[in-house]
C-alpha cells in the first residue's frame, strides 16, 4: 500500500507529465499557409524605394532582376499608368507617356544608374538581365492602332535595341507569335523562352477552358535560338502538369531546369530545357514571382485571397530549392481593403545580401502608392 508522501510523489510527476503533454499539445508549428510561426529573414521594410527622376511618378510594375555583373537592381514602371499600362487600348502606358520605362538603381541608395526603353514598349511586364548585361522586357498589351505590343525586346545596358521577339501590336497563337508575354528568361546555351498568354487565371470551369483554347488564347512556353528564330513551344490552358493557367514567371535554377509559376493553378512546375515535365512544387502559394539564389527560392504571392485561394496570405514563402517545403515568410502590408489577404508585389529580386526587393503590381500597391520595396536584412 502506497503511504501518503508517494502518493502525493506520484500525483506530481504524473500532473508534470501531463503539464508537459498539455503544453506541447498547445504548441504550434509553422504554418506555410499563413506564414504563422515562420521566421522572417528580412524584416527591415523599406516603402517606395528607389528614385526617379524629376518630375516623373511612379506607375505599376510587376517585374525586377538583379544585375549578374554589379549586382545592382534593374526594374521598371508602366509610364505613370496605375493600372496594367492601357492593356486593350487607350489610356495611360508607355505608348501614350512616351518615357524610359525601365531603370537600373543602386541596390545600396536606390539612385538611377541607368534609365531606357523609352517609344518601344506598351506595357512592360517580364523582365531578365542575361549573363552579359543585357536587358530582356517583355511587351504584355498592344496598343489602340496594333502597331507596338505583344513582343519580346532585349536591349543593351545603354537601351539600345538589339532583337525583338513577336510581331509588334498583332496577338496570335501561331509559331513565333505572342498573345500577352508574360516572361521571358535566357537558358544556359543561349537559347530564349519566353512565357505567353496571361488571361487564362480566370478560367475556372472546364467549359470556359475549353472556349478560350477555341478561340486561340494561349498558355504556354515558346523556344527560340540565341538569335530568334523559333524552335518550339509547349503547354495550353489546363490543369494537366505541363498545362499552364498563367505561365507569369520564368528562372533557371543551377541544375538547368526550367521553372514557370503557374499562377493560375496555384504551383511552380519545372521542366528540362526541351520542355519535359519533371516536377512541381505546391506550398509556395498562387504564386506571380520567384528568384533562385544558391539553393533557396524566394516566391511571391500577390493574389492569394478569400475568394481564389481561401486562407492563404500575401507575402513571400523561402525555402529549399530541391524541397517542397516552407522554411520562411515575409509578410505583406495589412489593407483594409483586402480583408485576411494583405498585401505583396508581382516581382521579386534578391540581392547577394539577402536583401528583398518587391515589385508592386495592379493589385498589390501599397498605401504609400510606390512601385518597389526593400526587406532589408537588417
Amino acid at each position: 500500500m502506497l503511504t501518503p508522501r508517494i502518493l502525493l510523489s506520484t500525483f506530481g510527476a504524473c500532473s508534470v507529465a501531463l503539464l508537459g503533454v498539455t503544453v506541447l499539445a498547445q504548441s504550434k508549428a509553422p504554418n506555410p499557409i499563413t506564414g504563422e510561426g515562420l521566421p522572417n529573414p528580412a524584416p527591415k521594410v523599406t516603402k517606395n524605394w528607389g528614385e526617379l527622376p524629376a518630375g516623373r511618378k511612379w506607375g505599376t510594375s510587376a517585374g525586377l532582376d538583379v544585375d549578374p555583373k554589379d549586382g545592382n537592381i534593374w526594374g521598371y514602371e508602366r509610364c505613370g499608368a496605375g493600372t496594367l499600362g492601357g492593356a486593350g487600348g487607350g489610356g495611360v502606358s508607355c505608348d501614350t507617356n512616351l518615357v524610359d520605362p525601365v531603370f537600373k538603381f543602386d541596390r545600396h541608395t536606390g539612385k538611377v544608374l541607368a534609365n531606357i526603353g523609352k517609344g518601344v514598349m506598351v506595357t512592360p511586364h517580364g523582365i531578365h538581365v542575361d549573363k552579359d548585361g543585357n536587358v530582356w522586357i517583355a511587351d504584355f498589351a498592344g496598343n489602340k492602332e496594333g502597331t507596338k505590343g505583344h513582343q519580346v525586346h532585349k536591349f543593351t545596358p545603354k537601351g539600345e535595341k538589339l532583337l525583338s521577339l513577336g510581331i509588334a501590336g498583332k496577338p496570335g497563337n501561331a509559331d513565333g507569335q505572342f498573345n500577352q508575354p508574360n516572361d521571358v528568361v535566357v537558358g544556359p546555351d543561349g537559347s530564349i523562352y519566353v512565357s505567353d498568354g496571361h488571361n487564362a487565371q480566370g478560367f475556372t470551369t472546364n467549359q470556359a477552358i475549353a472556349e478560350a483554347i477555341k478561340r486561340g488564347d494561349t498558355s504556354r512556353i515558346s523556344k527560340f535560338t540565341r538569335d530568334g528564330k523559333f524552335i518550339k513551344s509547349w503547354g495550353s490552358i489546363g490543369v494537366k502538369h505541363g498545362e499552364f493557367r498563367t505561365p507569369h514567371a520564368l528562372m533557371f535554377d543551377a541544375r538547368g531546369r526550367l521553372w514557370v509559376a503557374d499562377r493560375g493553378n496555384h504551383r511552380l512546375e519545372i521542366f528540362d530545357q526541351e520542355g519535359k515535365y519533371l516536377e512541381s512544387r505546391y506550398m509556395f502559394g498562387r504564386i506571380s514571382g520567384f528568384f533562385i539564389k544558391g539553393n533557396q527560392i524566394y516566391a511571391i504571392d500577390s493574389e492569394s485571397g478569400p475568394l481564389n485561394h481561401p486562407n492563404w496570405r500575401d507575402g513571400v514563402r523561402i525555402g529549399p530549392v530541391d524541397e517542397d517545403r516552407v522554411v520562411a515568410f515575409i509578410p505583406p502590408f495589412e489593407r483594409e481593403d483586402r480583408v485576411y489577404q494583405g498585401t505583396a508585389g508581382e516581382g521579386i529580386a534578391v540581392d547577394a545580401d539577402g536583401n528583398v526587393y518587391a515589385a508592386e503590381g495592379p493589385n498589390s500597391l501599397n498605401q504609400a502608392g510606390g512601385a518597389f520595396t526593400k526587406y532589408s536584412v537588417k
